[in-house]
């Protein structure tokens, strides 16, 4: 009742009729210049049904022109005996496959009659008055890519005025449905993840055209229209496949204009008729869905395990450092194994672009200014949640209490990350300081404490596991390495000269290995190698590169693809000095068989021996030394190469990380 209370407000609230941030297209009937590419083996058939409405029709098209991407496509408009000559407009438009029926056949028939004559390996059904918007069509096939029980995807559809109109829908044991977030702000993190939903409006929609064919296409029963999108829906998920709602697939729909709004008169009559229809077919599977008045709060984990709530200081970017890479692996594990996703940056910020790569991940993201406040947040979900995952000890201090408070079942799981205590403590050797000393030493109390507070640690190497079991006995603690997909090796030995650090300057251990490269070991390799050049891969401030830059070495930043590096270096560099946990720029390198040379702290706890797996180079004479033998053996590198891959197929692998967190979770 509040649900539709707030729909019926919302419908009087008055707003512009169109939302200038969607750049929408103006109406327009004229078909000049309009062309398509008609393939003879397209990837996907957009299959578009058309009853009058040239112009939304035109329009519709002119904005697939536009954001078609680079992907193989067919358009096939089927005009369903139009009676305002859009089949003569639309017949003069190079490129477009045009069906005209003789007869009018509605929806069903029409979309039937599309996937007929497709040429695609993947169908889209797509209402004449839609406008896609940028992105729309790859996320879509990216949605089939990453999730392997895909049956059905369907893109968020955006009212012209910019307010949502469906992320898909709910089914109730009666037959009756529910549109997710009708009305409500096309920006809010409940609509923004993809997630898996009892069914699609069949306004923009994607399937196999096999698994189309398999069903029967939509059920002639439905004629001409109503309800066939709620059926495939449901035999696709008779089948043993998932329907998903995509966000980041955003298309703009002018609800009501092909059918009008009146339940009573006209197509839309076709819709409680065909209610009566759908109930009668699938009465059986309907007595597993939930009862009419369903609280909506009590729908949102119906397809997961459970909710899980995962808490960082910021939110991750795999581009930026080795933890966000790793979060971002672990959410993906969790979300491939069912789970309910939600994700909060303690800073409270998050760009569109990591909300798009979360929301990827089926991950919901819990940002300012909608979240503001966590405990607030925990106070009115935490009865729901399975588990929290505290990040880092600093993050872990400031919730454990809200978190037992608010979430009393919730299994609290403090990931580590590393033992910040034991990279501060040998920060306070090298540098011979009392004040680190001190530092660390608070630092080991407090991220002990927590580790005894919590019901599960987590850390990345056997090393701290064993240190965690004398100094904290009572906890338990799990090992939950780095998790790298393993590249391979793509370019042999042959031409490689170049060296490669991986890491951004704003993590202390990296910022004195990047220093200490530029300081001691370039000098000594140019010494040698007058020809040597080595490549950083990482942020570093404007005030250190000022430092910092000098022949034979170039700060690039940070990029998004390490591969052209990987790819043509002779080996990565590691002398890290001081440290803790597992250093991804290891295993990052050593998942494209990039073999590494490394101080015995960077290889600490990673299952690597000297000569075997990894060169060990404590000083610059040892690092001139080992590439000296990798550039003239090449006996030697293919064997450090193949090893290196190994150790990250054995020990850091996902099904390694899976397995820990089955063993955590149940």
């Amino acid at each position: 009742m509040r649900g539709t209370v707030a729909r019926i407000a919302q419908e009087f609230h008055r707003r512009p009729s169109r939302d200038d941030t969607l750049q929408l297209l103006p109406l327009d009937s004229s078909t000049d210049g309009l062309m398509f590419a008609n393939p003879a083996l397209p990837q996907v058939s957009i299959i578009i049904p058309v009853y009058g409405k040239l112009d939304y029709t035109v329009t519709c098209l002119r904005s697939l022109a536009l954001h078609m991407g680079n992907i193989t496509t067919e358009v096939i408009v089927v005009d369903d005996a139009s009676p305002d000559g859009s089949a003569s407009a639309l017949s003069a438009v190079d490129g477009l496959r045009l069906l005209v029926n003789a007869q009018n056949q509605g929806f069903v028939g029409s979309c039937n009659a599309g996937a007929k004559a497709a040429r695609g390996e993947y169908l889209v059904f797509l209402n004449n008055d839609t406008q896609v918007t940028p992105g729309w069509l790859d996320a879509l096939l990216r949605c089939f890519a990453d999730e392997p029980d895909c049956g059905i995807a369907g893109s968020r559809l955006i009212y012209p005025d910019g307010r949502l109109q469906e992320a898909g829908g709910w089914v109730f044991s009666d037959g009756s449905a529910w549109n997710v977030g009708r009305f409500e702000s096309r920006h809010a993190s409940a609509y923004r993840y993809r997630r898996r939903t009892d069914y699609l409006s069949g306004a923009a929609i994607m399937i196999r055209r096999d698994r189309f064919s398999a069903v029967g296409g939509f059920d002639e029963r439905y004629a001409p229209a109503y309800y066939e999108d709620t059926d495939l829906a449901f035999a696709v998920r008779q089948a043993g496949l998932s329907v998903f709602y995509e966000p980041n697939s955003v298309v703009v729909h002018c609800e009501g204009i092909s059918a009008g709004t009146d339940l009573g008169t006209g197509m839309k009559r076709y819709q409680a008729i065909n209610h009566v229809k759908f109930a009668q077919k699938w009465r059986q599977q309907l007595q597993q869905q939930p009862a009419p008045g369903t609280p909506l709060s009590q729908l949102w984990g119906r397809h997961a395990r459970g909710h899980i709530l995962v808490v960082d200081v910021t939110t991750p970017d795999p581009s930026r450092d080795s933890g966000s890479l790793r979060l971002f692996a672990m959410l993906r594990i969790l979300h491939q194994e069912g789970w309910q996703l939600s994700f909060a940056p303690d800073d409270g910020f998050a760009s569109d672009a990591s909300i798009a790569a979360l929301g990827d991940l089926g991950v919901q993201v819990l940002c300012r200014p909608e979240v503001a406040n966590l405990p607030k947040w925990l106070s009115q979900h935490g009865s729901s949640l399975h588990a929290v995952v505290l990040c880092r000890h600093t993050v872990a201090g400031q919730y454990v209490h809200a978190v037992r408070r608010h979430a009393p079942r919730a299994r609290l799981i403090l990931d580590t990350v590393d033992l910040h205590f034991v990279r501060e403590q040998r920060a306070a050797e090298l540098d011979d300081s009392l004040t680190l000393r001190r530092q660390a030493e608070a630092s080991r109390r407090s991220e002990l404490a927590l580790i005894e507070q919590c019901d599960v640690s987590f850390v990345v190497s056997p090393k701290e596991q064993e240190l965690l079991h004398r100094l904290a006995p009572q906890a338990q603690v799990e090992l939950l390495s780095n998790i790298h997909d393993v590249h391979g090796r793509r370019q042999p030995y042959a031409g490689r000269g170049d060296l490669v650090f991986i890491g951004g300057y704003g993590h202390p251990p990296n910022a004195d290995a990047i220093k200490w490269i530029a300081e001691a070991l370039l000098p000594a390799l140019l010494a040698v190698m007058p020809d040597m050049h080595v490549h950083i891969l990482g942020d570093v401030p404007d005030v250190a590169r000022a430092t910092l830059q000098r022949p034979g070495l170039t700060l690039h930043g940070r990029v998004q693809d390490l591969a052209p590096w990987m790819d043509r270096c002779l080996a990565s560099l590691a002398p890290l000095r001081f440290g803790a946990g597992v250093k991804g720029k290891i295993n990052m390198a050593m998942s494209y068989g990039l073999p590494v040379i490394a101080t015995s702290i960077a290889v600490e706890g990673m299952q690597l021996q000297d000569g075997e797996d990894v060169l060990i180079a404590e000083q610059p004479g040892d690092v001139v030394q080992a590439v000296r033998r990798l550039l003239s053996d090449g006996e030697l590198w293919t064997r450090l190469s193949d090893a290196g891959l190994n150790n990250v197929e054995q020990h850091f692998s996902p099904a390694a990380a899976r397995n820990t967190l089955r063993r955590v979770l149940g």
